[in-house]
Formats: structure tokens, C-alpha cells, sequence
């Protein structure tokens, strides 16, 4: 079994050699142990810090966000043939010797997706500011809600997929990729399990590259959200917006009924009647995109597998593809 341990960083000069060294090389159950740092274009010395302590190291040339940063350490994962990916970050929040624990259940053929979760255990719990705790908390239950199976932790970056799960995975968010993976592995219909791993809540050195802004992040990663939930349930997506429109067209034309009702004519509100129309005339054309889009959806579904098929095939015939690196520039 080969595990590949991925580390996306930017400007992590201070700590990613201490998270290298500390990575365990000899795992029950895993036979090698590789490890990539995705310089995310640093401007410091973290690309030679992180060669210096051992770990392998691809950059881009400027900074793209940590989910573009994740998608080229999966392309570095495939190229080396891995059977797990564990993902974890540079700034030393995580204990690299948890990675044991992470794998097992993928191990014991528990899992296909394991995530660390600061949250299931309340003994657990870190400390963190109020807000930053209530919007993980929102995160969770909406994910939970969209996934119909319950999570307690979907923003945690310490994570370990086997090859089943990270050969399905097709993700588009540069800014963070998080969410979207817990909604593209749940939606393809693969085991996940949340392990309670105890972390520190703040980082130690200087503040996170991703959630520095709390108004900034929530919207881009709602934003994540609501676009994998339309590309991936399109139908109620859409049937909901169609219904809210309907809701507003319904209160426009049960004013103009009370009116009539009570006045015995129309006038002078006849304009409640053609927004009533209109509304209306909005939430069938609404529904209708719903109902092509999930039409549209069955040739996703059916691309996807044949990528995943694809993919796969690749892994086991040892297949190299020095072009899935584009605009990177790979340093060992």
C-alpha cells in the first residue's frame, strides 16, 4: 500500500519542515510513504525548506488557492500510483503522527473518505473565536442537509482518501475545496467517516490564507456550495427557485382577490395581476431549466464514470502523464 501525504502551502517557511519530519514513515498497513509539498506560489523559502526536510515539492508559478492546490497534488498522486492520499496542512495545526488513525478505517475497508473532525467529540473541541465555531457549525448542518446524512465537521483539511474516492473526484472551486468534496464523494454514493482527532483551534504563526476574512470566505464557499448542489441535484435546485417565485406571484394575485373582494372591481390594481402573471410565467420557465438540466445531468453522471474508468485504468497500467501539470512548475 502507498500512501502520499500532500501539503498545499504558501509562505510556510516557519513551520512546513517541522510538519515533514514529523510525518510518520513506517504505518501499519502502508509499505511507502511519499510526501508533496504544492508550493502555491510563496514567495519565501518554503519550496527549498520543504525539499530540504525531504518531501518532494510542485509549485505554480503564482498563487491560485488552496483547492487549485489540492487538484495538483491529486494529479502528483495519480502520476505516483498512490492507493491513499491523506491531506494536511502546513501550518503545524495538525499532528502529522494522527495519520495512523486517519488511514485505519480505509485500511480495515471501514471508509473510502476519512476526515479528521474537531467537532464530534465535544471533549475535543478547540479553541476558537464564537463566530468562527457558529460558521463551521452553519457549514456542517447545510452540507448535512444537502448530502441527507449527518456531519459534524466539514471544513477540516486533515483528511485521507483511498484511490476509489480521489480517482472520482472532479472539482472546480480554486479557493477552497473542502465542501465540494464532501458533496461529490456523497453524492457518487462513497462511505464516508469522520475520526475525532484533537488539533489546535488557532494557527500559531501568522493567520490562515483561507479564512483570514470570515465575510470573504463564507460567501465564496456558499457560493461553492450552492453551485455543486445545482450541478449535481439540478432539478430541485431549480424547483426550488421556481416555487419561491410562485409564492411571490401567489401574494401579488391573493392582494388583487382581496381587493376585488372587498371593493368589487380591480381597479386601481390591476398591476398587482400582471406581477402576479409574470411571476408565475418566471417560475414555470425556471422549472423548465430544471427539467433540461437534470436531463443534462444523466450525460454528467455517465462522463464522470467513464473519467473514473479512465483514471483508473491509467493507475493500473502505470500510465504517466507529464502534461496534467499545466502552468505548474514541478521542483523535484
Amino acid at each position: 500500500m502507498k500512501l502520499v501525504v500532500q501539503i498545499p502551502a504558501l509562505n510556510e517557511e516557519i513551520t512546513i519542515a517541522s510538519v515533514i519530519e514529523a510525518i510518520p514513515r513506517e504505518i501499519p498497513g502502508i509499505s511507502e510513504v511519499h510526501v508533496v509539498v504544492v508550493n502555491d506560489g510563496s514567495t519565501d523559502a518554503t519550496a527549498e525548506r520543504a525539499r530540504a526536510a525531504g518531501a518532494s515539492v510542485v509549485s505554480h508559478e503564482m498563487r491560485r488557492g488552496v483547492g487549485a492546490a489540492f487538484r495538483t497534488g491529486l494529479q502528483w498522486s495519480m502520476g505516483q500510483d498512490a492507493d491513499i492520499v491523506v491531506t494536511i496542512d502546513s501550518d503545524g495545526q495538525f499532528n502529522p503522527q494522527d495519520i495512523a488513525p486517519l488511514v485505519q478505517p480505509i485500511l480495515n475497508g471501514e471508509a473510502e473518505f476519512v476526515t479528521a473532525s474537531r467537532f464530534i467529540d465535544p471533549s475535543l473541541v478547540p479553541e476558537m473565536p464564537k463566530v468562527k465555531r457558529w460558521g463551521n457549525d452553519m457549514m456542517a448542518r447545510w452540507v448535512s442537509s444537502i448530502a441527507k446524512s449527518r456531519f459534524y465537521d466539514v471544513s477540516c483539511g486533515f483528511r485521507a482518501y483511498s484511490r476509489n474516492a480521489y480517482l472520482r473526484l472532479i472539482l472546480l472551486g480554486d479557493f477552497t475545496y473542502t465542501h465540494e468534496v464532501f458533496l461529490s464523494l456523497a453524492f457518487a454514493g462513497i462511505s464516508i467517516r469522520e475520526v475525532p482527532i484533537k488539533v489546535r483551534g488557532v494557527r500559531e504563526h501568522g493567520k490562515s490564507r483561507v479564512a483570514s476574512n470570515l465575510f470573504n470566505y463564507g460567501w465564496r464557499t456558499a457560493s461553492i456550495i450552492l453551485r455543486t448542489y445545482r450541478d449535481y441535484r439540478p432539478l430541485k435546485f431549480f424547483s426550488k427557485i421556481a416555487l419561491a417565485l410562485f409564492l411571490v406571484g401567489f401574494c401579488f394575485f391573493a392582494f388583487l382577490m382581496s381587493v376585488k373582494f372587498n371593493t368589487g372591481i380591480f381597479t386601481p390594481h390591476k398591476w398587482s395581476g400582471f406581477t402576479a402573471a409574470a411571476f408565475a410565467g418566471a417560475a414555470l420557465l425556471v422549472f423548465l431549466i430544471g427539467v433540461v438540466a437534470e436531463m443534462l445531468d444523466r450525460i454528467r453522471v455517465a462522463v464522470d464514470e467513464a473519467l473514473f474508468r479512465v483514471r483508473r485504468m491509467e493507475t493500473l497500467v502505470g500510465v504517466r502523464d507529464e502534461e496534467v501539470l499545466p502552468n505548474k512548475r514541478a521542483d523535484d
